[in-house]
């Protein structure tokens, strides 16, 4: 079985890279990144079959997106809300029109601008929110904005693929039709997430009233891979669907036990999509045009990190919140390469750029996790050694026989779940 072959040969990698990664203090994802460039088709070769790897990839994403949403819960996400839409709006809009600005200065037409801002301005979720669960900072005021960033750029991915044939002045749609597409699908996507809400809790009693943990642990299974189907054939992406489920299930009083079932399936298969990501790097385009790369993955990390860091600075955080979050996202997305793809295939890109692109952004994500354990000594730095608090709330009235909990991490959590 050659998809079995590639598996074993994937695991036998990450085995020693992963120790070997441990011993030099780097990150975790780091470390599968290197794995996927040094097998992959483009260096050694060991794992040819690509495309199934990144089927269980995939997989490894939805379960890592299902739990973010079950331990986030629909009060923590009506917190963000406003970060959603102002964070996360102004994000992909002023990057969106700042990349426009820059393309078109250098002589490209204004519609392969406008696919150009699109690439850019999308930040990888799985990336993002792996590193801040490892660091624990879900909850921190950047683990915050940038889930609510990310949550913005999810819901723009329809769009932009509906778009990318219509800048490309190809096929049959017009205005009309993309409108009509686009109300389609969010008015397809309420109409599941209010189904869910209702149908999803009594599932999950039926469930647990069988009393068998195999048919438990088979049923979040279900619940989790077929909502992020269901917005998959709405045209949105897999991750939103699998957050939609987490959040509807985090009212549960069986998500902490969910978390505990999934959680080995969701670490075993999202290693493969860091793997899948670095098989992707032709370390011989790399090598040839090496200025090229460096010099545009550079490019892209900066001004995606000045664009989130002026916005958050706006939104009256501080400044070293903004920068924290600022380089935490400055990467590119998963899903700009399926974008860059559409673009290939309607020549909205031609192909020695789409190479760059393809070779600059696997560097954005590899570079991403050194910035994001590096990100709290750079603000300090770049503020000269001076941290900015937020003004502190004086709080009202006098309590007896209270409680202060002091760290928000899975005990803390508990405590105050108990309590």
């Amino acid at each position: 079985m050659p998809v079995l072959q590639d598996i074993l040969i994937i695991l036998a990698a990450s085995i020693v890279i992963i120790v070997i990664s441990s011993r030099l203090k780097l990150p975790a994802v780091a470390g599968f990144l290197i794995t996927g460039m040094l097998i992959g088709p483009h260096a050694l070769a060991l794992v040819k079959n690509s495309a199934e790897i990144e089927l269980f990839a995939e997989i490894g994403i939805v379960l890592m997106i299902f739990i973010v949403g079950i331990e986030f819960s629909l009060k923590k996400l009506k917190q963000i809300r406003a970060l959603i839409i102002k964070a996360g709006g102004g994000q992909v809009v002023i990057t969106i029109l700042v990349v426009v600005l820059i393309a078109l200065l250098l002589g490209f037409k204004i519609q392969n601008s406008v696919f150009f801002g699109f690439l850019v301005s999308l930040s990888s979720t799985a990336i993002v929110l792996k590193l801040l669960q490892d660091r624990q900072e879900m909850d921190s005021p950047q683990g915050k904005i940038n889930l609510g960033i990310l949550l913005f750029q999810d819901l723009c991915v329809v769009p932009m693929i509906v778009l990318v044939p219509l800048l490309a002045l190809k096929g049959d749609l017009n205005m009309e039709t993309t409108l009509l597409k686009i109300s389609l699908a969010v008015i397809s996507v309420i109409i599941i997430i209010v189904a869910a809400r209702f149908l999803m809790p009594p599932i999950l009693n039926v469930i647990v009233k069988t009393r068998l943990k195999e048919i438990f642990i088979i049923g979040s299974l279900f619940l989790c891979l077929g909502m992020a189907y269901a917005t998959y054939e709405l045209g949105l992406s897999l991750a939103l669907g699998a957050f939609v489920a987490g959040i509807i299930i985090s009212e549960s009083r069986y998500s902490s036990q969910i978390v505990a079932d999934i959680l080995p399936f969701k670490e075993g298969f999202n290693s493969l999509f860091f793997i899948s990501v670095g098989m992707l790097l032709d370390l011989r385009y790399v090598y040839e045009n090496y200025l090229t790369a460096l010099g545009l993955g550079a490019g892209i990390f900066l001004l995606k990190s000045l664009v989130v860091i002026s916005i958050v600075l706006m939104l009256k955080y501080p400044a070293r919140i903004a920068i924290i979050s600022g380089l935490g996202l400055a990467q590119i997305g998963e899903f700009s390469f399926i974008i860059a793809k559409l673009g290939f295939d309607y020549e909205l890109i031609p192909n020695s750029m789409y190479q760059a692109f393809l070779a600059s952004s696997v560097l954005t994500m590899i570079f991403t996790p050194f910035a994001f354990n590096l990100s709290p000594k750079v603000a300090v730095k770049l503020m000269k050694g001076k941290l900015v608090l937020p003004a502190k709330k004086k709080i009202e009235g006098e309590f007896t026989n209270h409680v202060v909990i002091v760290g928000a991490g899975v005990s803390g959590k508990t405590l105050a779940r108990v309590l």
